[in-house]
């Protein structure tokens, strides 16, 4: 992946800043520090910075056609390029790269809007028509790339991060109340929101088109969900192998690189079939990599050891102590540029480092196999609650629940409060929003600690019933493991494991992160699988068991869902980071921001100190306010208009009129 940048001048009124597009750029060197680009011209600036991993001699950004009156950049990868090229030559057009973003350029002049239909990738771009003087841009089906835009005094300014903007002094810099809502509310902002006002990201499967006259914003693809009817009528067996074929091929194409692919093994299934995959179909010479945890209760190395030593991989593996998650949560949040209630994307933004120390640019992970398989604790539950709720009296309602937590139940006293908790809400149970409603009604209890001020600013607002808008017609006619499925998929996946989880802690780092999980055809083929085969009875993720079954050890197919967690309240309260803390949440700081009430703020962290173990709420709590005064310190009151050590373009393409 790479980083881009740019401006568009829509009525063509002032003229656009080759400094400041530079600036633009050099902020965004992290995603690509091997070479940079820009082209500017009176209407438009494109600035590109590139992480090579196709050509890399000769794939320098930005791009242009044959006669140079289309230009591109381009960030991601398209995995059919190959075959796309063939094609396109055998069309007519000429080429003087090998890369797949060239390929992309003669498929949009080729087909136009319709090229997004032909690819198969991770993606985000834009291009420029210097004939018609319009800009498009687009992002990938699941938003795996990210890309933000802003109209403001009269131009569009568009980049991969949010801070490249921010470049442009006459940008603003001024929080969304209402994405903090829903951040408090859903872990992330809903599709298109970003945390800062007037700030937009480019929904997944959405382009905008933009000239002097019209600015077009429109979906190309949504993510798939389907009436009952619909689903295929096929037997388990058959499925398997259809599925087995679809998942062989997503990670042979996401192989494809003029560099070394590695792949992350966190020893949890999803992770482990890839790498199996890998080590047994295409290359026998894999290198792996995974973290140790200094908590126990968040380790998973020993089936890391297993994996490695049972598929004979090269494994590396990054002890990380709480103490480093506190050490490196403000830079993570640096490169997030949004609050997060939780710890876990700082692991996974230190695993990216240490990949990247070890000469590696790509690796495959095991992202988006819960969401698009039905592997979460939350579809079960909702499965059980909805028993519950049609069987008030029956004897099996707690056993139930013991089956997918039999740690917890071996306490009594959290036993019954586990019991009274999933007893909330059973009344809603026909709800198309019934899984996710005890899940977010749970989290909104965070917003107890917003100011009076911040409280007046989100007025009568709700996230919830903004959710019901968005969801498809025939979305009650689905079963309730796909609704669970899409809710899971287009607000927490795209948004934050894809985000904050994601892109934006490998790229901090120069690694380009690939999921086969989440190619496009695997997602639409499972979308007709019944929920059936997806989770049978309690036994979730049984379709994609079926295919690992051959590859991967039993006791990692059979092994219970441990999803990926990392400490909060032992890490941001360790011992050396009580000075930072006291900082960030004492009382002037929470009154100068004003997003949360002081004295409740500074009860919440005393309340941490003396106690060692607490509720999700809380230390969702924590991360949520600390985040957001960092963010907050960041962006609004220290950021700089210069980008650190500048760094000259390697290329720069002027046809502009009058230079300045």
């Amino acid at each position: 992946m790479c980083g881009l940048t740019g401006i568009f001048n829509i009525n063509g009124s002032g003229k656009i800043s080759l400094n400041t597009l530079s600036q633009m750029t050099t902020v965004l060197r992290h995603r690509g520090h091997d070479e940079s680009g820009i082209y500017i011209d009176d209407h438009i600036g494109l600035g590109h910075a590139r992480l090579s991993i196709i050509d890399l001699n000769s794939g320098a950004q930005p791009i242009h056609n044959e006669d140079k009156t289309l230009w591109i950049v381009f960030n991601g990868e398209v995995f059919n390029y190959q075959e796309l090229r063939k094609t396109l030559k055998d069309d007519g057009h000429q080429f003087y790269t090998t890369t797949d973003t060239e390929v992309v350029l003669h498929l949009y002049e080729r087909h136009g809007v319709n090229c997004l239909q032909l690819l198969n990738g991770q993606f985000a771009f834009a291009i420029w028509n210097s004939t018609k003087k319009q800009l498009f841009l687009a992002r990938d089906r699941m938003g795996i790339c990210p890309l933000h835009y802003t109209r403001q005094n009269g131009c569009l300014y568009f980049a991969s991060e949010i801070k490249s903007l921010f470049m442009e002094k006459a940008v603003k810099r001024e929080v969304n109340p209402i994405a903090l809502d829903q951040i408090f509310t859903f872990w992330a902002p809903l599709p298109g929101i970003t945390f800062f006002k007037h700030i937009h990201e480019l929904e997944p499967g959405q382009f905008l088109q933009i000239d002097q006259d019209n600015m077009k914003l429109q979906k190309y693809w949504h993510f798939p969900i389907h009436p009952r009817a619909e689903l295929i009528d096929h037997d388990p067996e058959e499925l398997t192998e259809e599925l087995t074929q679809l998942l062989s091929d997503a990670v042979r194409i996401r192989l494809i690189a003029d560099v070394t692919v590695g792949s992350y093994l966190s020893g949890g299934l999803d992770s482990s079939g890839i790498t199996a995959m890998i080590a047994k179909q295409f290359n026998h010479d894999v290198q792996s990599f995974g973290i140790r945890f200094e908590e126990s209760d968040f380790d998973e190395s020993v089936y890391q050891k297993q994996l490695s030593s049972f598929l004979n991989v090269n494994h590396k593996e990054l002890s990380i102590a709480n103490s480093d998650i506190a050490t490196h949560f403000s830079e993570m949040l640096w490169h997030s540029e949004k609050p997060v209630l939780r710890t876990a994307p700082v692991p996974l933004f230190l695993l990216s480092k240490y990949v990247s120390q070890n000469g590696l640019k790509v690796i495959l992970t095991g992202e988006g196999a819960d969401e698009i398989f039905g592997g979460y604790n939350i579809f079960k539950e909702a499965l059980i609650r909805k028993f519950w709720a049609r069987n008030p009296q029956d004897p099996k309602r707690a056993d139930l629940i013991t089956r997918i937590y039999p740690n917890i139940f071996k306490n009594p006293l959290l036993k019954n409060s586990l019991i009274k908790f999933f007893s909330q809400g059973l009344n809603k149970a026909d709800d198309p929003l019934f899984s996710h409603l005890i899940r977010w009604n749970n989290t909104k209890r965070i917003k107890t600690f917003f100011s009076d001020d911040m409280k007046n600013e989100i007025g009568d607002y709700d996230g919830i019933e903004e959710i019901r808008r968005l969801m498809p017609d025939h979305f009650d006619a689905s079963s309730s493991l796909a609704k669970a499925q899409y809710l899971e998929s287009i607000i927490f996946l795209s948004n934050y494991l894809l985000s904050s989880q994601g892109d934006r802690v490998a790229m901090a780092n120069g690694v380009e992160t690939r999921p086969p999980f989440l190619d496009h055809r695997v997602i639409e083929f499972m979308a007709r699988v019944p929920s059936v085969w997806k989770m049978l009875g309690l036994n979730e993720k049984y379709i994609l068991k079926k295919v690992f079954k051959d590859i991967l050890p039993k006791n990692i197919i059979e092994r219970p869902k441990n999803p990926y967690r990392a400490p909060i309240q032992q890490s941001l309260l360790n011992k050396n980071n009580s000075e930072f803390i006291k900082t960030m949440l004492g009382e002037m700081e929470i009154q100068k921001t004003g997003y949360f009430n002081a004295a409740k703020v500074n009860s919440l962290v005393n309340k941490l100190y003396t106690q060692k173990h607490v509720n999700e709420v809380d230390g969702m709590a924590l991360a949520g306010i600390l985040s957001t005064q960092i963010i907050d310190s960041q962006y609004l009151n220290d950021f700089s208009l210069t980008p650190g050590a500048s760094l000259e373009p390697d290329v720069v393409i002027d046809n502009r009129s009058v230079r300045s």
